[in-house]
């Protein structure tokens, strides 16, 4: 647990000003109530960077996203937008109160207070916000500064995983991030937490958002540890793609890291299915040649490649590290040219060429011709 006690609220003035895009928020909010909320004031106090920005406005969204200008996309449901302007994403939402059918629903939204939206919140490092005119004053009425100084994730209420089970896995991404220990009642509740009312594709977006992360891999350990979702070995296998995207340069402009990540933990059967293929290559003997490895990898996506690399096939760095760039300096144009008719033996010639490049049988346009042709033939 890391705890932050170099957070000086009077220092909020001074970053802010400095946030990248604030002039032109504060010309687009001129004359209407709205704040910086949420994780972008967290992150102000911490001091840290941060790509997007939160807005809430107590009022209709649309006419400050068509203030803003640029590339706008609403939510009507939530009463949100998005803008993309000048490298800027900006991200506005009505201040809301929320109400929940049952657990695990998408929930009812009424317009409200900042206040009433701060307290509808997930977690009080959360539930913080900045007036966005006149005196820069941090509004913290549930002690997100002082949980933040402690390094402590605190949930709100204790109907607050029951209401959206999502947030017990956003828990373990928060705590991940900024390495915050779970207050005891916390603690408790996600424990008792049932994601069994949520749906697939809402559960497969929160890892997603996970396998984004840096330490993504320690947050899946913790959601494991929580008994909130049974990942298998999908924590350690995340920790070793972690590792070998960490050290890999080729690796990394083959593959996703993030899309391999969440590969290795996704719910459903087609993730499941490609998991199996990484098994099975992972258990596959050391091949004999370089063709061999080629004919191995060749027909898999490389997210799986990835994951089959660390479960136990090194052998696979050759395939990622040369031969995937080796080609033939024939074509099928060349077997055509010679006699070959379309067909079969087309593909045949051009395989048996490109396996004797491969293994250092064919030296040059005349070797990969002659051995193709008596392939095909």
């Amino acid at each position: 647990m890391t705890a932050h006690p170099e957070i000086d609220e009077s220092q909020l003035p001074e970053r802010l000003e400095a946030l990248p895009g604030i002039e032109l928020i504060r010309r687009a909010t001129a004359g209407m109530p709205a704040y910086l909320v949420g994780g972008a004031v967290r992150d102000l106090l911490l001091g840290l960077e941060r790509a997007d920005i939160d807005i809430a406005v107590e009022s209709e969204v649309r006419p400050l996203a068509e203030a803003l200008g640029g590339q706008m996309v609403e939510h009507d449901r939530f009463e949100t937008a998005a803008v993309a302007v000048d490298d800027h994403e900006i991200d506005i939402a009505r201040a809301r109160a929320e109400e929940y059918e049952r657990p695990g629903a998408l929930p009812t939204v009424s317009p409200a207070t900042i206040h009433e939206d701060l307290a509808r919140r997930d977690f009080t490092i959360n539930a913080m916000a900045v007036p966005l005119a006149g005196e820069t004053e941090l509004l913290d009425p549930h002690g997100g500064a002082d949980d933040l100084r402690a390094g402590v994730l605190r949930v709100l209420h204790d109907l607050s995983f029951a209401d959206d089970p999502t947030r017990a896995l956003r828990a373990a991404r928060y705590s991940a991030r900024m390495d915050l220990g779970l207050d005891a009642n916390t603690a408790r509740l996600l424990r008792e937490t049932d994601l069994a009312t949520v749906s697939q594709d809402r559960i497969t977006a929160e890892l997603a958002r996970i396998a984004g992360e840096r330490h993504a891999a320690r947050a899946l350990e913790l959601i494991s540890e929580w008994g909130l979702l049974d990942l298998g070995t999908g924590p350690r296998l995340a920790a070793a793609l972690e590792r070998l995207f960490e050290s890999s340069a080729d690796w990394n402009e083959f593959a996703s890291r993030d899309t391999a990540i969440l590969l290795a933990v996704a719910p459903g059967e087609h993730p499941q299915r490609l998991r199996g293929r990484a098994a099975k290559l992972a258990r596959h003997s050391p091949p004999a040649s370089p063709a061999e490895i080629q004919v191995l990898a060749q027909d898999h996506v490389p997210e799986v490649l990835a994951i089959a690399r660390v479960a136990g096939a090194p052998w696979l760095d050759e395939f990622v590290n040369r031969l995937r760039h080796v080609e033939l300096e024939i074509s099928g144009y060349d077997l055509v040219e010679a006699g070959v008719p379309q067909g079969p033996a087309i593909g045949r010639g051009l395989n048996a060429a490109l396996a004797a490049k491969l293994d250092g049988r064919a030296a040059g346009h005349e070797d990969e011709l002659r051995i193709a042709l008596e392939a095909a033939r």
